[in-house]
């Protein structure tokens, strides 16, 4: 299920797994099946630390705290969150940094140097290097141009692959841009010129290299963790709607294939070759008049929707797009370099950060947790509005996305007042973002542990709960 992300006010990206723990990743939320998380019933807490749109229409920013909240004591604070610290859920050596958002003071550090596995909070940085590179307003265009005989037309990929198979939606994320329209107005332009039969080619040459990573494990792909990664597809290769998995072995071919059936039905009749679904590839003329154009949402808004929801999928496209931006080949490897450099650029020092993806799926992934609230503090000030949408597209804790069933019981004290990015792997668990202390002061946070002990996954990510808990309940002045 795929639904639209605005804000805090964005309803909750459910996932439905297919069950087994190594790629849990999909939602960086829990160790175990979920089942499918309904919209919530009420509308979100006003106390979260979340992005505001100014009167004058700038780009977000994190709300500013009540006149006079002051910055905790640094020892009172980390008494506070100490018994979460301690718990041996989180293994012996967990990392963790609490920064003050507003200012960058550092009011806990804990093995703050020491490169961990993020899992899937590496999202924080493919976001960031997104909204910085591509620019929050960009788009991707999916676009269907003249072929190099007069009786062809050639899909051209742009890296949208939220495509919907039917019409779009200009209010949506997922499925904004449509390829029915796209053949709605490809028939119409052949008509116009009297072409009544064209062969369907695709150009998806826009990304290379290997469209699945060694990272991952051996089951990711077929259990919908991830789809192989490509410039174009429909609902991001899914095969069954609602469904994670099966997912098309080939996104950007079984898109093209459905573009070609929607053109027949238009009355544009295909080559014989394609009326079986034997779209073929060719690489486009980049001076091809073009006869068909549709565009995805904003990038912002594929950032929100890849945060809330920890879609693995969208950050590796993304990822890519930012390594193209950057003059780098389309690769695994090129999107992990464009997206540390983007984030050096920004001013955060990425020494110890090791990217093998930028999804955080699977356990090549290394970086220090003072990157995580390094990043944060940035985000938070006026210096880079570009970043909002990175503040914006943060789950709220029991509210929305991969925190919606977090944040009961002992942790209750965080509900609505945290918002942060999910990651689990095995043996792996972490949280990163933000939260309002008990005076009103937003605080930066990251809590990761790469040592979870067998059988305890369930407890770090309580743990984590409750260090975030902590700290919103913490009046430490």
């Amino acid at each position: 299920m795929r639904r639209a992300v605005v804000g805090l006010a964005g309803a909750a990206a459910a996932v439905l797994l297919a069950g087994g723990y190594a790629g849990l990743d999909v939602a960086g939320a829990v160790p175990g099946p979920l089942t499918t998380t309904p919209p919530p019933t009420a509308p979100p807490l006003p106390t979260a630390p979340a992005a505001a749109l100014p009167a004058d229409g700038a780009a977000p920013v994190l709300a500013p705290p009540p006149t006079g909240a002051p910055v905790p004591d640094p020892a009172a604070l980390q008494q506070r969150v100490a018994a979460a610290l301690a718990d041996p859920a989180l293994g012996p050596a967990p990392s963790a940094v609490v920064a003050d958002a507003l200012t960058g003071e550092v009011l806990l550090a804990r093995a703050a140097d020491e490169p961990r596995t993020p899992a899937s909070v590496t999202k924080l940085l493919t976001a960031a290097a997104a909204l910085h590179v591509l620019g929050p307003a960009s788009r991707a265009a999916t676009t269907v141009v003249e072929g190099t005989s007069p009786d062809e037309v050639v899909l051209v990929a742009g890296g949208d692959v939220l495509l919907a198979a039917g019409a779009g939606d200009p209010g949506a994320v997922a499925g904004r841009a449509g390829l029915a329209d796209l053949a709605d107005a490809t028939a119409s332009a052949l008509r116009e010129a009297g072409r009544t039969t064209v062969a369907v080619r695709l150009d998806d040459g826009l990304f290379t290299g290997a469209a699945v990573s060694p990272a991952w494990g051996a089951g990711d792909v077929a259990a919908g963790y991830v789809a192989p990664v490509a410039p174009l597809a429909v609902d991001e290769g899914r095969l069954v709607a609602g469904r994670e998995a099966p997912r098309a072995a080939d996104p950007a071919l079984e898109a093209a294939r459905t573009f070609a059936r929607l053109l027949s039905e238009r009355g544009i009749a295909l080559a014989p070759a394609d009326v079986d679904g034997g779209v073929a590839r060719a690489a486009a003329d980049p001076a091809a008049p073009v006869l068909a154009r549709v565009e995805s949402a904003t990038t912002a808004r594929q950032v929100e929707l890849m945060l809330t929801a920890s879609d693995n999928t969208l950050a590796e496209v993304l990822g890519r797009r930012v390594a193209l931006a950057d003059g780098r080949p389309g690769t695994f490897e090129d999107a992990a370099a464009a997206v540390a450099q983007a984030v050096a650029d920004l001013g955060v020092d990425v020494t110890g950060v090791q990217l093998q993806g930028v999804s955080g799926l699977g356990h090549g992934n290394r970086l220090p947790a003072r990157v995580l609230t390094d990043l944060l503090v940035l985000a938070a000030a006026d210096g880079h509005p570009e970043l909002s949408a990175l503040v914006s597209g943060l789950p709220v804790a029991a509210v929305t996305g991969t925190l919606a069933e977090r944040y009961g019981g002992a942790a209750a004290a965080g509900a609505g007042v945290v918002r942060a990015k999910t990651g689990t792997l095995t043996g792996v668990s972490s949280l990163a973002g933000y939260v309002r202390d008990a005076d009103g002061r937003p605080l930066a946070f990251a809590v990761m542990t790469d040592a979870v002990p067998a059988g305890a996954s369930w407890g770090a990510r309580a743990a984590e709960d409750a260090f975030a808990a902590a700290l919103a309940g913490c009046g430490c002045s």
